[in-house]
């Protein structure tokens, strides 16, 4: 059994200073014009696709629906229906734009789940490659993201038009 280890996140998960109130929420409330500063790559009719700030890997990403709810609750069929698309969209642009050779898909239901967001249900999408885990994490609990934020955001916005 393989396992995505990823032990620097803890000290964001039990952050105190993290954002008051739901940062999904607010991100989408502001003017379209602050989508590449929160690094929202694309809005759907029902979710939108914002890059992780605090990615396991290049091009961690997560769909969020613009309907807050922890979990699947209160999600109509089409909603549901419209992230499921959007995922697979996402995993196609990553697929073209970062060549990985797999991805780890996960949601996070309820903070002992590991959910950083609790309370907006959202689907992490990480693209992964062989070999991209080296000896960093383990001997310095230091994570290499070998491509900065903002080039990510250039090369996958483009591909989301």
């Amino acid at each position: 059994m393989k396992r995505l280890w990823a032990p620097w996140r803890m000290e964001y998960i039990l952050s105190e200073e993290k954002h008051k109130g739901c940062l999904f929420c607010d991100f989408v409330k502001q003017d379209k014009k602050n989508d590449k500063k929160n690094f929202i790559l694309h809005r759907g009719k029902h979710c939108f696709v914002i890059l992780n700030r605090y990615p396991y890997n290049s091009g961690h990403l997560m769909i969020v629906p613009y309907f807050h709810t922890p979990s699947f609750d209160g999600l109509s069929d089409k909603v549901l229906c419209d992230f499921i698309k959007m995922v697979n969209k996402a995993v196609n642009i990553l697929k073209q734009a970062l060549n990985p050779d797999g991805f780890n898909l996960g949601l996070n239901f309820g903070k002992v789940a590991g959910a950083g967001m609790e309370w907006h249900v959202h689907i992490h999408i990480v693209p992964r490659w062989t070999g991209d885990t080296d000896s960093m994490p383990i001997i310095s609990e230091t994570r290499v993201i070998p491509e900065h934020l903002k080039k990510t955001y250039s090369k996958l916005s483009r591909l989301f038009k």
